[in-house]
Parts: C-alpha cells; structure tokens; sequence
C-alpha cells in the first residue's frame, strides 16, 4: 500500500492483537478506504497456526479479523463524516458492541482473504457495519456488528473499578 493505514494514521502507538502496528506478536491487519468512497478494505494471509481443520482458516481467526477490521471501518466512518482525516485530535475511537460472523463457506488456507465493510446504519454512538470475507473470489463469511463509540479512558478506569 501507498498510502498508510487507517491503524498507521490514528493509531501508530495500537497494541490491539489484530490490528495494532506495536504488537509484536500480532496481526496488524491494516485497513484502507476502497475508491468506491463506501468500503475500507483490508488483506490478509493467514499463518499455518491459524488452522483449524485441514487446510482450513481457524474460524476464530476469521471473526478477529472481522471484528478488527469492522471496528476500523466505524472509526474512519466517524472521521469522515466529522470532515477529519484519521489522525486528527481528537482521536476517535469505538468498541465492539455486538459481533456477528455468518460463516457461509469454508475459508482455505494459503488464500489471500480480503475484508470489505461499510457501515450499514449509525445512530449517535453506534454503527452497524456489515464486513464481507473473501477467500480469492469466493465469499466464505459475513459479519454483521455493532460498533460504539467511547471515551477509552473511561472505559479503562470502568473496567478496573476506578468509574470516574
């Protein structure tokens, strides 16, 4: 890619396993809007650890990166609809609120899969984003999740107890 990730942009200190460029031992998916203008898209090879059945993707493999992925699809939305470019302070960030994956094929091993979302409604807070899977042409899972965003500080403090 030519021009740098949504992750790279908004996010260059992420730790996230699935998308964050500073795990070391992580994914760093790295997602990018397509010039349709209305998906970000993402590729992704999987490693031979990440079988499930034989010569087949690990299904929870397929949902991390569904759920990275799509999460990263809400994030550019709101920038884009602020008129701000990803990066920008303040840093916009989302949660998953609910993560759907339909697998509708088996997923290969050694096949490029592609990830192609779009946000499908948003309401305040939240959106819905839609994320299809392809393994070459062929589309073997669909994502269907919810999307909120948060204040990470106060989610953090929440979550150990220290509400503010």
């Amino acid at each position: 890619m030519d021009t740098p990730s949504l992750q790279e942009r908004a996010a260059p200190d992420g730790i996230c396993y699935g998308c964050g460029g500073q795990n070391p031992h992580g994914l760093r998916i790295q997602s990018q809007w397509h010039a349709d203008g209305t998906h970000v898209v993402a590729t992704h090879v999987p490693e031979p650890q990440y079988t499930g059945w034989p010569d087949l993707v690990y299904g929870g493999l397929i949902a991390m990166l569904v759920d990275c992925h799509s999460n990263w699809t809400a994030m550019a939305y709101h920038y884009r609809a602020e008129g701000r470019e990803p990066g920008t302070l303040p840093r916009i960030e989302c949660v998953t609120g609910q993560l759907g994956v339909k697998y509708i094929k088996p997923t290969p091993m050694g096949v490029p899969l592609t990830l192609k979302a779009r946000v499908e409604g948003e309401v305040g807070r939240k959106s819905r984003v839609v994320c299809e899977v392809y393994a070459g042409d062929t589309l073997t899972a669909v994502g269907d999740s919810v999307f909120v965003r948060v204040d990470t500080a106060q989610l953090k403090a929440a979550a150990h107890g220290r509400d503010t």
